[in-house]
């Protein structure tokens, strides 16, 4: 029973680890109407700011961060800029091609400026596990499933009560409509990526805490991306039921069905999930029916 209840609550947290990644998508997709391809790599470049801060003042892991997370802002508000506000007003498909470009630019950067090298990530978050009854748990996965509900209802009241929120919930409905009410685009595309940017940080700290970091981490994102689809593309508070889902179904699937068929089920049975759902639901199970899908 403590096995089952071990890989029920990994899944729960792993699955909100998921939630909290999925985030930094739908922020920027909820605020303009943009499905940004290449937030892995942005999560990995934070993390490569992290390990480099902190290699730079070993002592002070909190300035490292918080070095890290202006840094990485910087990056976001540049990109935003030059790379996604010229496109204001373009079809999705224009969208996609850019994404799929700054992903490919960005994975070059990764490569060029720290190369392929497996680093240790440092340990932000002490390493002690979380003992619970017969179990031992994770300490960032605890602390990162707090952060991510935290964050999600910060989130929720953000584009649901403040007038910045729901004017940026207006330019996902459409930049013409936005444009006709006067709304300012490039100011709901700045704040999206600002925000985007700051969850990177604390979705790196969270996944790497304390393990090998290299430029293949940028599949964390890929992971993810179930979770992001199954909640719908504009859904902040979906994504938690949504990551929870998706974690504790692969977790039991591994637990149940791994001695079956020699391991593996953890990393399928996201997807197969996702597109069951997908096929009876094509908004996800909280996005608006209305949008486009890519």
């Amino acid at each position: 029973m403590t096995t089952f209840l071990t890989f029920l609550v990994n899944g729960a947290l792993i699955g909100l680890l998921y939630s909290l990644i999925a985030l930094t998508f739908i922020i920027i997709y909820r605020s303009s109407r943009v499905f940004n391809l290449a937030q892995g790599e942005l999560i990995v470049i934070a993390a490569f700011l992290i390990w480099s801060f902190s290699d730079w003042l070993p002592d002070n892991p909190f300035i490292a961060v918080l070095l890290a997370t202006l840094a990485l802002v910087v990056i976001g508000l540049i990109i935003e800029r030059m790379v996604i506000g010229p496109l204001i007003g373009a079809d999705v498909f224009s969208y996609v091609m850019v994404t799929i470009g700054l992903l490919l630019f960005l994975q070059g950067v990764v490569l060029v400026l720290w190369g392929p090298e497996i680093r240790l990530f440092p340990a932000i978050v002490d390493l002690a596990g979380v003992r619970i009854g017969g179990m031992v748990l994770d300490r960032a996965l605890v602390y990162g499933a707090i952060a991510t509900v935290v964050i999600a209802t910060g989130m929720m009241i953000f584009f649901n009560r403040t007038q910045t929120g729901l004017e940026m919930t207006a330019v996902a409905e459409g930049h013409e409509i936005a444009l006709s009410m006067g709304i300012s685009i490039k100011k709901s595309l700045a704040i999206s990526w600002v925000l985007s940017c700051i969850l990177s940080i604390v979705a790196a700290i969270m996944f790497l805490n304390g393990k090998g970091l290299s430029f293949a981490a940028a599949d964390v994102a890929l992971v993810a991306l179930p979770a992001v689809l199954l909640a719908g593309l504009e859904s902040v508070g979906g994504v938690l039921i949504a990551g929870l889902i998706i974690g504790i179904t692969a977790q039991l699937g591994s637990y149940w069905l791994d001695p079956l068929v020699g391991g593996g089920v953890a990393d399928v049975l996201p997807f197969v999930f996702m597109i069951i759902i997908l096929l009876i639901r094509p908004a996800g199970l909280f996005g608006w029916k209305s949008v486009d899908r890519l």
